[in-house]
């Protein structure tokens, strides 16, 4: 009951063949794994491979690395021969409510723009009802929401929340553009009484800035 970063490149692999123009926009750019994802000091996160920067509160962790906890949500640890690598993780340690940033280049043809990401937030919302609705669990999912990222040109959120096993949770994906890159922020919050995780994703997303290389 995952919605995952593989159900996001379904959709886009769809949306490339139906929405793109035909015509270069960018330069084909292919992400390069030798460069590390970035440096993490204390809770500030600087990034290296893309040109973003992130903080966590102090009780929050950041790694590079694959937590291992992920798994059991059904999350699988990338392979070092993947071609795309989640940059970074964040997690609550307490809760393991968790963070997932993803950048990877734009299709040369990708035509960006608001009603765009409103549009594959919406679809990603289709694939995680099928889920859900197979595994009879009862969910709500939220409206369509615009999002404000500093830097990033176009962004666009939608969350569902659920009950498993006695424990409330949100789960939500954020999809984003700035050129040339296309942005994916994957979350799940588990609700634990007296712990705010979603003021904490509040913070982390007001930190979050794509930065213009100098």
């Amino acid at each position: 009951m995952l919605f995952r970063r593989s159900s996001f490149a379904l959709i886009l692999l769809f949306f490339f063949l139906t929405g793109c123009t035909g015509i270069a926009l960018r330069p084909t750019l292919k992400e390069d794994t030798r460069i590390p994802s970035g440096k993490i000091e204390g809770n500030e996160f600087t990034g290296i491979r893309y040109p973003f920067n992130v903080s966590v509160p102090p009780h929050w962790k950041m790694t590079t690395e694959f937590p291992d906890f992920l798994a059991k949500f059904g999350y699988d640890k990338p392979s070092p021969t993947d071609k795309e690598q989640t940059e970074l993780y964040l997690f609550n340690p307490v809760t393991q409510s968790n963070v997932q940033i993803d950048f990877t280049p734009a299709n040369p043809g990708f035509v960006a723009n608001q009603k765009v990401m409103e549009g594959l937030v919406g679809m990603g919302a289709s694939t995680l009802k099928e889920e859900l609705e197979k595994e009879r669990v009862r969910f709500d999912i939220g409206p369509t929401e615009a999002v404000t990222l500093k830097g990033v040109q176009f962004a666009a959120k939608k969350a569902a929340t659920y009950t498993v096993k006695g424990v409330k949770q949100e789960q939500g994906w954020i999809y984003g553009f700035t050129e040339p890159y296309q942005i994916f922020i994957l979350y799940t919050i588990f609700d634990k009484e007296g712990i705010d995780d979603r003021g904490d994703l509040k913070k982390i997303l007001d930190s979050f800035e794509v930065v213009p290389k100098k």
